[in-house]
């Protein structure tokens, strides 16, 4: 093992959620934190779970109005690699609203992010975890837009006093549900409808990057806007993605097991060949392009199996194999070591493969069973090539590092030299570092590519940015 390694599954034991009143008390003696266990162990009456803050550099939660179940993080020109607190992110993302007819995209800059290399992780009152619950319920006023429809307005709520949203603008969205991607020149939307929209957004944010929103709370203007393009599945979908390679060029995939691939033109318009791409029996879930080949991308389906295409090769797929036994929900392509797909199940199983090895039949270099329920969102770390972040319908957030490996003699010597008594769990894998909790029903995680260390999450409460204390900050070429 390497330096940095051990240090971190030292910090690793930071993460520890005890019972409330737990501790240190001036009405009786101390009693010895307990690690929570997910799925083991039971709250008593009267007991709520309490986060350890010293787990986190950085560790905030807001919501817009509305749950946005799908989101992205939208790269911005702040600076390639970013460790000075305060930082400030740029999202858009998507609305499920009470009525299809409340459904909107928002474009939202959040600032004065902080956290502990600068200062302490801003403590709320009544709340040592830096979350309120609360406000998420407390914010029901409505708003009547200009077409007679009332909801809930979009008025950012922070549980940090020290955060400031801004939301500049929010599109009418009339559907059930939208799933976001985003890419520097625009954005991309599903709907329950079939339909996939590409709007131009360039406007927008550079209005939003211009605003001032320190020291106020920004409320969006709710408009009416028409896309660019748009083309019509068969059927609704879920599975879209921007190339990296080739500005413009996209995939997208639907319940109906189809995939077309968009071809930008020079107008701002898509050729998007009407044959699709057949090869899954069943809805394809999720789409990856490969970070280094321009012509090859990966799709995963409720059939189990992950297809491998190369669009110069025809519609049938280069390679396909079983993946999960039950529905593959998600997967990533990790843009550090192109060699290596991770993918998560309805089962909550969590599969690793190395792509050089499928022709030898057995490509899993490892695969974890320690989520229970279905796994909801997975994505390589754009940092560190060994490390992946897995979101779960058992209200976990679960972060991963491939290099380690089970030390009983640093075992050994981090008991030995542990002050406080702590009871923890004695099968995780070792490769788990860092679980996290408190959001319900958690649906999408995304790491920041600007900011090394931040993860962002939504969940039907909110969001939350959060930076471990075991998670590096910095690049390995930092020196850290």
């Amino acid at each position: 093992m390497t330096r940095g390694i051990k240090h971190r599954m030292k910090a690793k034991r930071k993460n520890k959620v005890s019972k409330k009143g737990e501790g240190s008390s001036s009405l009786g003696p101390q009693v010895p934190v307990k690690v929570w266990q997910p799925g083991v162990d039971k709250l008593e009456e009267g007991e709520e779970l309490q986060c350890d803050p010293s787990a986190y550099n950085s560790l905030h939660a807001f919501h817009i109005g509305w749950p946005c179940l799908s989101f992205d993080i939208v790269r911005d020109t702040l600076g390639l690699v970013r460790t000075e607190f305060p930082h400030t992110v740029y999202f858009m993302a998507g609305t499920q609203a009470e009525k299809a007819s409340w459904n909107s995209i928002g474009i939202f800059k959040v600032t004065n992010i902080s956290g502990k290399k600068r200062e302490p992780v801003p403590k709320i009152q009544g709340d040592e975890s830096g979350m309120d619950d609360e406000s998420d319920s407390e914010d029901d006023s409505e708003d009547e837009d200009e077409n007679g429809a009332k909801g809930p307005t979009l008025q950012a709520i922070s549980s940090s006093s020290e955060l400031f949203i801004s939301l500049l603008s929010c599109f009418r969205f009339d559907l059930t549900h939208i799933d976001i991607l985003f890419t520097p020149a625009a954005a991309k939307a599903w709907s329950d409808t079939g339909y996939v929209q590409v709007w131009d957004l360039s406007t927008h944010l550079n209005g939003l990057a211009e605003s001032e929103t320190d020291g106020a709370q920004g409320a969006a203007a709710v408009f009416n806007q028409d896309p660019l393009f748009k083309f019509k599945h068969k059927d609704e979908g879920f599975a879209i993605d921007w190339s990296p390679l080739v500005p413009g060029r996209l995939v997208s995939g639907d319940c109906k097991n189809c995939i077309y691939l968009w071809e930008p033109t020079s107008a701002a318009t898509w050729n998007v060949d009407n044959t699709p791409f057949i090869g899954h029996t069943a809805s394809v879930e999720d789409i990856q392009w490969s970070p280094t080949e321009p012509h090859v991308f990966a799709s995963c389906s409720v059939d189990g199996s992950i297809a491998i295409w190369d669009i110069r090769l025809g519609k049938s797929p280069a390679a396909s194999f079983k993946a999960h036994n039950a529905d593959v929900n998600v997967m990533s392509w990790n843009r550090l070591a192109s060699c290596m797909l991770a993918s998560g199940s309805d089962d909550g199983t969590i599969s690793i493969r190395d792509l050089r090895l499928l022709k030898e039949g057995d490509s899993v270099v490892a695969h974890f069973e320690y989520h229970k329920h279905p796994i909801t969102s997975i994505e390589w770390s754009p940092h560190e090539a060994s490390s992946l972040a897995v979101s779960s319908s058992d209200n976990q957030l679960t972060i991963w590092d491939l290099s380690l490996e089970k030390d009983e003699e640093e075992e050994a010597e981090f008991k030995a030299k542990t002050k406080e008594e702590v009871n923890a769990p004695q099968d995780l894998p070792p490769q788990l570092l860092f679980i996290h909790q408190g959001q319900k029903d958690l649906k999408e995680l995304h790491w920041h590519t600007q900011i090394p260390g931040m993860i962002v999450s939504t969940a039907s409460d909110g969001f939350n940015i959060l930076m471990p204390s075991n998670i590096q900050s910095t690049l390995p070429s930092d020196g850290a």
